[in-house]
């Protein structure tokens, strides 16, 4: 049975045998000391073994087992350990996969508890600039180089031979009583954890001398112990992957997938101060951060593996392609929960181990900077998507918003100020919890033309707030009228009430007159859009003057016969027909290619008009056909008398396309 072949000198070595063992693929790992023996799991297809191999007994071994892949996982110190196992390989025809320590990949970077050096004279040069007691282990022929070290009597602990000369030596330069350690080697790594402990060093001295001058063992006891090694020699700069590559190579081989556990994770306004705690954990244990530039910069550590990608089909692409992660981070900006990319990619990873970790919203942050309360503000986001803050801040007296764009704040303050609203309050926070954030208030109208971070939100409050009406049916007397004809306010009820209007409605209102049914279907969709198509310009001047009266910002006005006119238009959810001027079937056909399942509300006062539209409905693919026929009477006072005065009665239909 072929097994993978793991020699294993360094941590990497250790979690590559590990993750072998976890995913159940047979290997035997080759380790250098009983002690590395102790360290990896025993089970299921692993075999280990500590035995010091010559080329010939690499061979044996990889013959023995059929290795495959062959992984060399040795100390960068062990030149000759890696070129015997590269021979092997080669003689035996194995495949060979070279498995660098973290950080260190083909460069000479230290890790935190070793520093390299190229003699003993520079090791002391270091050592001169530090505090805490040193174990010198590089032998008596250079042990005077120690003493250019401050009080080196008694900070330098000299290990040498037991020999007389040696001693006699040493203590000619002030080694002496406990500072001189005569024993002959080799060392285990217990006793030189024992020797650092007992004489409580802070360094470790040595030279690279290979396996047989125990420097494993040193490097091993220095770890344990908490000291930091000071090592004369530099490892080689190599060919090789990392940790993760290994990883991944091992799962394309052998068709792994292993468990893996993903966090999404809100990281507030974007400083680290601002992270939860949760938040800080699960990013440094993170194998991989995906996220915005703007997100990964500020959260990797050195050596972290980053995606830099928000779109969550892409993500969800990149990890199936990259099993070898088994720790994920999915950085968010401000909390999962407020606008965040969190809810698709709860969709998208459903299969997968989700975890979500809160963050600070930054309305939550925003507003106690300018102590203000959130609990009853309007909080929404025109970032990469349409909102109508004009509506929003006139029916609400207090509206936050994250913006996204340099212009965002001068434009809103231009429309309000259109709108008749430039004395609102408004307050403006740029790349909050950063060093150069900036929070500024003033009057809306003093923000024309201010040009700010695209990184910002606002937060604005509006004392002369008029709340949206709760019904239908704002009076006729409300609009401005001229003598153009208007849908009246009991019609309009009924009207609106057929077609059935959600706030997000994307509505046309074609023949819209003065703009009655567009600005009540305006206010119904705050978070929608309304086409208003007219070809008079009269009737196109007054919709102008009704939009602005109104404030309905997202009132789009279109001048034009229908249904040319709607042509270029986004696709209608709903439509209402006030007037066709005889293009009643074209119109309703254009509606259905836009939208088959499209709901149509249609206001007919002459016969003619209804004979077309009864006509048109049974030709074209319409479901739910309703015909209401509605008379209006008003009293009208005439003496001491009231009579009541018809108006002129209305056919209604109602219909919905056939998906």
């Amino acid at each position: 049975m072929c097994k993978v072949l793991v020699f294993a000198g360094t941590t990497e070595g250790r979690k590559i045998a590990e993750f072998l063992d976890e995913q159940g693929v047979p290997a035997h790992v080759c380790v250098a000391t009983e002690y590395g023996e102790t360290l990896l799991p025993r089970g299921r297809g692993m075999t280990v073994s500590h035995e010091r191999l010559d080329q010939a007994g690499m061979e044996a071994l990889m013959k023995e087992i059929q290795a495959d892949p062959v992984i060399d996982a040795t100390h960068p110190y062990a030149a000759q350990v890696t070129e015997n196992i590269k021979e092997a390989c080669a003689n035996t025809g194995c495949s060979y996969i070279r498995l660098l320590r973290e950080n260190c990949a083909g460069s000479e970077e230290e890790k935190e508890n070793e520093v390299y050096v190229d003699s003993v004279e520079e090791a002391a040069e270091y050592l001169k600039h530090t505090e805490g007691n040193i174990l010198a282990t590089t032998g008596s022929k250079e042990i005077h180089k120690y003493t250019e070290i401050p009080e080196y009597e008694k900070r330098v602990f000299a290990r040498v031979l037991s020999l007389p000369g040696v001693a006699a030596h040493c203590a000619e330069l002030g080694f002496q009583g406990k500072n001189l350690i005569c024993m002959q080697g080799p060392f285990s790594m217990e006793l030189n954890k024992a020797m650092l402990e007992q004489f409580h060093c802070r360094y470790l001295v040595t030279k690279m001398s290979g396996s047989t001058g125990g420097y494993e063992e040193k490097l091993e006891a220095a770890r344990q112990a908490g000291a930091i090694s000071v090592i004369v020699g530099r490892p080689l700069k190599e060919a090789g992957i990392s940790l993760l590559a290994c990883r991944g190579l091992l799962c394309k081989k052998f068709s792994l997938k292993p468990a893996r556990k993903i966090a999404l994770v809100g990281i507030g306004m974007g400083d680290e101060k601002n992270r939860t705690e949760e938040a800080r954990e699960a990013i440094a244990k993170a194998e991989l951060l995906i996220g915005a530039r703007r997100m990964t910069k500020a959260c990797a550590a050195p050596g972290q593996a980053v995606f830099v990608e928000y779109d969550s089909r892409k993500i969800k692409e990149y990890l199936d392609a990259h099993p070898e992660y088994e720790t994920v981070a999915i950085l968010l900006s401000g909390d999962v929960g407020f606008y965040s990319g969190a809810k698709k990619l709860l969709e998208i990873l459903q299969e997968e181990e989700v975890t979500v970790i809160c963050g600070i919203a930054s309305p939550v942050y925003f507003l106690s900077k300018i102590g203000r309360s959130w609990e009853d503000a309007v909080l929404t986001s025109a970032h990469g998507k349409q909102e109508n803050l004009v509506s929003l801040v006139k029916h609400n007296r207090k509206v936050f918003s994250i913006l996204g764009t340099k212009d965002g704040v001068a434009e809103l303050a231009r429309k309000l100020t259109d709108y008749g609203m430039g004395q609102v309050q408004l307050f403006v926070g740029e790349r909050l919890s950063y060093e150069d954030e900036k929070i500024l208030s003033g009057k809306a109208e003093a923000f024309i033309g201010y040009e700010g971070d695209p990184l910002s939100v606002v937060y604005l409050e509006n004392e002369q707030a008029v709340p949206l009406p709760a019904v239908h049916g704002i009076k006729d007397e409300a609009f401005i009228r001229d003598k153009v004809p208007m849908t009246k306010e009991e019609v309009r009820c009924v009207s609106l009430a057929k077609l059935g209007l959600e706030e997000d409605s994307v509505c046309y209102d074609v023949g819209a007159g003065t703009g009655s049914v567009s600005v009540e279907m305006a206010l119904r969709c705050i978070r929608g859009t309304v086409f208003a198509i007219e070809k008079k310009p009269l009737a196109v001047s007054l919709l102008e003057e009704n939009k602005k009266k109104f404030a309905v910002d997202n009132l789009k006005i279109i001048e034009g016969e229908a249904p040319e006119a709607m042509e270029a238009l986004e696709m209608p959810t709903h439509a209402f027909i006030g007037g066709s001027s005889g293009n009643m079937k074209a119109i309703l056909q254009m509606l259905l290619e836009k939208n088959p399942n499209i709901k149509i509300v249609i206001n007919c006062i002459a016969l003619e008009t209804v004979a077309e539209t009864m006509k048109a409905l049974k030709e074209l693919p319409f479901t739910d056909v309703e015909v209401v026929q509605m008379n209006v009477s008003r009293a009208k006072a005439v003496g001491p008398y009231h009579l009541m005065m018809g108006e002129n009665p209305i056919t209604i239909f109602s219909c919905k396309g056939k998906e």
